[in-house]
């Protein structure tokens, strides 16, 4: 890495709340935020939020049109940037992906289509997924460098990499990075349940994330929207500093799968790491879904990099599903509560040692498609 990467604000909407402590007492206090609606689990925002987004959708005309996903970007970017005292003439980069992007929106002008055959009006500009970031940078008025993209389920650690790509390239200054999405729409659900990776039974955990020994898909899908803000340098407000960072791809063998050992996220942690001891790495905050196979390639790899000594192991997605490419930077925000609480958010079901410290921790995210990445955290 060119120079330290200092994360001066992060945000997010999620099951978990919005209020950073609504948000820790949640993780430490709630076992899970799962709900069951037309026999489907699922993970929502809570009905205060929803409110909110309600708001901003009638504050503007254009804003009707918007799908979800793009309301709950604009939504984050603003407590996020004003979080950071970001000025908007700072013209700041933005990169915000999504994995699905308007799943809601399209869903909806797709049926319309269907019974008119013909396509209504804004369905192509509404339903794009470069829409994300313009609108966000439109809601801000800024007028710096917008990025949307799809890198599936890593799709908010690959928009961390990017902004820290343009920050060393001395391109900007400072970016905005993050993911959104609003995936609860029938199609999207069926879509996982198709792939038979869906969860099944609503019971104390009903997503087994981590969960080495189940015999069965526990994946839940959530909505959330997550970001943060990027700065070169130590600064004096960071709240925590990016200390080194990976990424790698592997050869398919499913479309749907990673490798037996997780080869992909043996390059991103490897790279990660760098010269650092991997001894001195206290915790991870892995992907792991709840997929029998997704969960145990990881550990696989997990073993291969760090061998006899394996940091402690959680995850969010417990307690509040998979929220896709929004996931990894909800990690990342796990990661920094962790840091400045100096607490550590166990798995009830997982038998391992509490960490003796909290000073470094990695994250790890991974999409349909191989493509890891890995980041570490410090104070």
């Amino acid at each position: 890495m060119h120079q330290p990467i200092s994360i001066t604000a992060i945000a997010s909407i999620s099951p978990l709340g919005l209020n950073k402590d609504t948000i820790w007492n949640n993780y430490v206090s709630k076992p899970h935020f799962f709900i069951e609606k037309n026999g489907r689990l699922m993970a929502e925002l809570p009905a205060d939020i929803k409110q909110q987004i309600d708001t901003l959708r009638r504050s503007n005309p254009k804003y009707k049109q918007l799908d979800n996903s793009v309301l709950y970007g604009i939504f984050v970017a603003r407590h996020t940037v004003k979080q950071a005292g970001w000025p908007t003439n700072d013209n700041f980069g933005i990169n915000i992906g999504s994995s699905r992007g308007a799943t809601g929106l399209f869903e909806k002008y797709y049926e319309s289509f269907l019974n008119s055959n013909t396509a209504e009006t804004l369905s192509s500009p509404t339903t794009t997924l470069g829409n994300i970031s313009s609108w966000v940078a439109h809601d801000l008025q800024t007028k710096g460098p917008e990025i949307s993209h799809s890198i599936t389920c890593s799709t908010a650690l690959h928009a961390l990499l990017n902004g820290m790509a343009w920050l060393n390239s001395g391109m900007c200054r400072k970016f905005l990075v993050g993911g959104t999405e609003a995936p609860l729409t029938p199609f999207t659900i069926a879509q996982m349940q198709a792939l038979k990776i869906y969860a099944r039974k609503n019971d104390t955990f009903p997503c087994k994330a981590l969960d080495l020994e189940k015999t069965e898909n526990t994946m839940i899908l959530s909505e959330a929207a997550a970001m943060a803000c990027l700065e070169q340098g130590k600064t004096n407000n960071a709240l925590a500093i990016i200390q080194g960072f990976g990424y790698g791809t592997e050869l398919l063998e499913h479309n749907a799968s990673l490798s037996t050992n997780a080869d992909c996220f043996q390059r991103s942690m490897a790279m990660a790491l760098g010269e650092t001891n991997p001894d001195d790495i206290d915790i991870i905050i892995t992907h792991t879904p709840g997929t029998i196979k997704g969960d145990l390639a990881e550990y696989n790899a997990i073993k291969q990099i760090f061998c006899n000594k394996i940091p402690a192991l959680t995850t969010n997605k417990i307690q509040i599903g998979h929220s896709l490419g929004a996931s990894g930077m909800l990690s990342i925000e796990m990661a920094i509560l962790m840091l400045n609480h100096q607490e550590f958010i166990d798995i009830p079901y997982l038998d391992q040692p509490t960490p003796k410290k909290i000073s470094k921790i990695m994250i790890n995210a991974v999409g349909f498609g191989g493509n890891a990445v890995s980041v570490i955290l410090s104070k």
